[in-house]
């Protein structure tokens, strides 16, 4: 994982977990403040999301790991870029 220290915000690297099943929003908070969707493919089980920003793999683990005693199917963790969090440099300085 490759980081600056340009502040606080650019330490982090973002994350988006699916696991399988529908988590409601009441589960954001349990989750130290996730964004969460929902998705449905066809007749399949309904696919939760989470994104969430983690300063280092440590806390990746732990969020794993609450999700492993809940017992939740984790389908797939992908890193992912943020491109509106990224400063636009315009020409001419502006």
């Amino acid at each position: 994982m490759k980081r600056s220290n340009q502040g606080p915000d650019t330490d982090q690297v973002t994350y988006q977990i699916k696991v399988q099943g529908r988590l409601d929003e009441n589960w954001s908070e349990w989750f130290n403040g996730m964004t969460i969707a929902f998705e449905t493919e066809g007749d399949g089980p309904p696919i939760t999301t989470l994104t969430v920003a983690v300063a280092d793999q440590a806390k990746l683990r732990g969020i794993l790991s609450k999700m492993w005693d809940l017992n939740l199917t984790v389908i797939s963790v992908a890193q992912i870029e943020l491109e509106k969090c990224k400063p636009h440099s315009q020409p001419g300085g502006e």
